[in-house]
């Protein structure tokens, strides 16, 4: 059922829409291969970043490179890679400019010489933004399906 709130009031353009899809691609190969410094740098500076495998929120590129360089030194030792993979993009345009997309975040993981496994289902939520003409994100909310 589609709430009031998920409709957007104007649709986005094709050419957005695919500007999006182009920066979660970039945006998850930089997670992914352990980019830290570039994968913060998709964030604005006092970007808000809320996930349940942490206790508390996030907020700040310094925060978010912290977390991620941590993160990409503990599946090193323990031979892991993660493979995250965003699908069923939606975007909303909203008044003030940002853009809120919902996506599916599906998160692999293969053990090196293993076999790949997914690890998590997950909702993302975002409010992307437009700095130097280059959207990023202000604020994420990721659910996992596996959590009340």
């Amino acid at each position: 059922m589609t709430t009031q709130q998920e409709t957007p009031a104007t649709a986005v353009t094709a050419e957005v829409y695919a500007e999006v899809q182009q920066f979660y691609a970039e945006h998850m190969h930089l997670l992914d291969n352990g980019t830290v410094d570039a994968w913060a740098d998709t964030f604005t500076a006092d970007a808000h970043f809320d996930v349940p495998t942490l206790p508390e929120p996030l907020r700040g590129r310094e925060a978010l490179a912290g977390s991620l360089r941590r993160t990409t030194a503990q599946l090193a030792a323990e031979g892991v890679r993660r493979r995250h993979w965003h699908g069923m993009v939606a975007v909303f345009p909203q008044a003030d400019g940002t853009l809120r997309v919902r996506c599916y975040a599906l998160v692999f993981s293969t053990p090196l010489g293993g076999d790949p496994a997914l690890h998590r289902v997950c909702v993302c939520e975002d409010v992307l933004v437009r700095e130097d003409g280059r959207l990023k994100v202000h604020r994420r909310k990721v659910t996992r399906d596996d959590l009340p």
